[in-house]
């Protein structure tokens, strides 16, 4: 099984960058495609972008197209999410999620692992 652990949330000024990583254990990562997920308080979790598990094939919520990009490294078993462009209301938790049988990238519900979370605020 494996796990997921997120890394490099932190505060930014709008306009900025930060990137964001998600570290996995177990010998079966490359076969699963990985996404990063958000949540606000009380809200569900948003999908935000995916990547399949070769890297061959990015997702993209309309909301961060061309302003984040997803990408792996199988070897090192780290997803990344560049983020540039920030905005305020980019300001929330992030999630790093893998799906092993790509079904649905949108649906929060079918992808398989999640990590704990990270979190980021991006100042106005």
């Amino acid at each position: 099984q494996v796990q997921l652990v997120e890394s490099g949330g932190g505060l930014v000024q709008a306009g900025g960058s930060l990137r964001l990583s998600c570290a996995a254990s177990g010998r079966t990562f490359s076969t699963y495609a990985m996404g990063w997920f958000r949540q606000a308080p009380g809200k569900g979790r948003e999908f935000v972008a995916a990547v399949s598990w070769n890297g061959a094939n990015t997702y993209y919520a309309d909301s961060v197209k061309s302003r984040f990009t997803i990408s792996r490294d199988n070897a090192k078993n780290t997803v990344y999410l560049q983020m540039n462009s920030l905005k305020p209301e980019d300001t929330t938790d992030y999630y790093c999620a893998g799906q092993q049988d790509l079904v649905s990238v949108t649906s929060a519900a079918l992808w398989n692992i999640w990590g704990e979370g990270t979190q980021d605020t991006v100042s106005s």
